[in-house]
């Protein structure tokens, strides 16, 4: 597999050694050390991927990720010394795709890199559908009983997770490997946290029967009431 990957990456020993690992692996790289500059750089020349460190000067990468965001559906990996489980959840709600802590092995990066890139083969468009819901897998909007609603790149995949097995019940460790790849570790409550604003967009008339349901002790479940 090849691509084109920006790395957006202050800390020049980190870069170097992405851009050449990245390098031998086949992939077409470029290097920008600011957030600004990043941008420009998407830009002018569209990336297959994105690696984004989180802590830039000026503009910060959470920021950087929210503009890239307006204008582009670039995978984004995102980069980041810090630990706690709020900053992994503020990147994901920026719209990244996968997080990872420093410091971290080059084998996992690339493997992430790869799972990142095979997402965005294109394949046509479908229309999943349930009771009265829509999935648009080509704009990646939901749509129920009319009404329109956006969704960021998480809520997307999850929903899509649920349309594509409808009555299945779902439980965590499933839910975490098809959507975030990685496990959040023991406490997290990521896909509540997810659950709680799919509920939100997709009950959004009123009167509207809940679809998402929870399976006390296992997981969710997407099925009428």
């Amino acid at each position: 597999m090849s691509g084109k990957i920006l790395i957006i990456e202050d800390e020049d020993r980190i870069a170097q050694f992405l851009k050449r690992a990245l390098s031998m692996e086949h992939y077409s790289v470029e290097a920008a050390a600011e957030g600004q500059q990043g941008l420009d750089m998407a830009r002018d020349n569209p990336p297959d991927l994105v690696l984004l460190d989180v802590m830039l000067p000026g503009m910060n990468g959470i920021e950087v990720c929210r503009r890239l965001r307006t204008t582009s559906d670039v995978p984004i990996l995102m980069l980041t010394a810090k630990e706690a489980i709020e900053d992994r959840v503020a990147g994901l709600d920026a719209g990244a795709d996968d997080y990872l802590v420093k410091p971290f092995a080059f084998d996992e990066l690339l493997a992430r890199v790869r799972a990142l890139l095979r997402r965005t083969q294109t394949t046509a468009p479908e229309v999943y559908r349930f009771a009265d819901l829509e999935l648009d897998t080509g704009t990646r909007q939901g749509r129920r009983n009319g009404i329109l609603f956006d969704l960021t790149a998480k809520e997307y995949e999850l929903l899509e997770l649920f349309m594509r097995h409808p009555r299945r019940v779902l439980n965590r460790d499933v839910i975490y490997d098809r959507v975030w790849g990685y496990d959040f570790g023991g406490e997290s409550n990521i896909i509540e946290v997810y659950v709680r604003y799919l509920r939100q967009k997709t009950e959004c008339y009123e009167g509207a029967p809940r679809l998402i349901h929870t399976v006390r002790g296992i997981g969710y479940v997407l099925r009428e009431e």
